[in-house]
């Protein structure tokens, strides 16, 4: 691969994000986890995972942590590429690396996750009808025709990152990144992803709380 880092917000995911690091290192050497004011044990077992682990000493949200994130890979000046990793993991690595081989190959300067593109995912009748209903939303208010606008699954190379500056800390994030991407223009493609709703997220209630996150982000943006 080439110079690819791994972005992974991180907040209390001490039990897992071990083995979601030492599953991606071996693809990918070079991971940074953003430690957005974790109470538990999530830096130690990532740094000890191999991750470099940047901190934020209070919760700031996700939108804030990949933006630290995105600008800690652009002090490596040898960084070709980024790609956005969920820290739960909900993510394949094999799918962040035909993401980034896309890249490599001059396909687009961005590729997004989409979870739609075939059938391996197996999500709620609910939670598909809000993220079908975001993607529509997404398509009227930006005209970028997204089958899954809010998929924590994507790359973008060099170029690319620099220009991303997310001023939406939180849930909003997501929204602003697409608005982003449209103001810059560049060549962009969606890829199949699986996510994994594993029982570890669905007990902490990620799948529901994050359908409520974008449906108020979509009601009060």
């Amino acid at each position: 691969m080439s110079r690819t880092w791994i972005v992974i917000p991180l907040f209390n995911e001490a039990p897992v994000i071990g083995s979601v690091i030492t599953d991606l290192i071996q693809v990918f050497p070079h991971v940074v986890c953003v430690d957005d004011g974790s109470t538990d044990s999530s830096a130690a077992a990532a740094r000890s995972a191999g991750a470099v682990v940047v901190q934020h000493p209070v919760n700031l949200g996700q939108g804030a942590a990949l933006q630290t994130g995105f600008e800690y890979a652009l002090q490596d000046p040898a960084m070709t590429s980024i790609v956005t990793f969920d820290a739960d993991g909900q993510h394949r690595v094999s799918d962040a690396r035909a993401m980034v081989e896309r890249l490599e190959a001059d396909e687009a300067d961005v590729v997004l996750g989409s979870r739609f593109l075939d059938g391996r995912t197996k999500i709620g009748r609910m939670k598909r009808l809000v993220l079908r209903t975001a993607a529509l939303q997404t398509r009227m208010t930006t005209g970028m025709a997204l089958t899954d606008a809010h998929n924590g699954l994507r790359a973008f190379n060099r170029d690319v990152v620099a220009h991303l500056h997310l001023t939406q800390n939180r849930m909003a994030h997501a929204s602003e990144l697409i608005q982003i991407i449209v103001a810059l223009k560049p060549r962009w493609t969606e890829h199949p992803v699986e996510i994994i709703y594993t029982d570890y997220s669905k007990a902490k209630g990620q799948s529901l709380l994050n359908s409520v996150n974008i449906v108020a982000d979509l009601l009060f943006r």
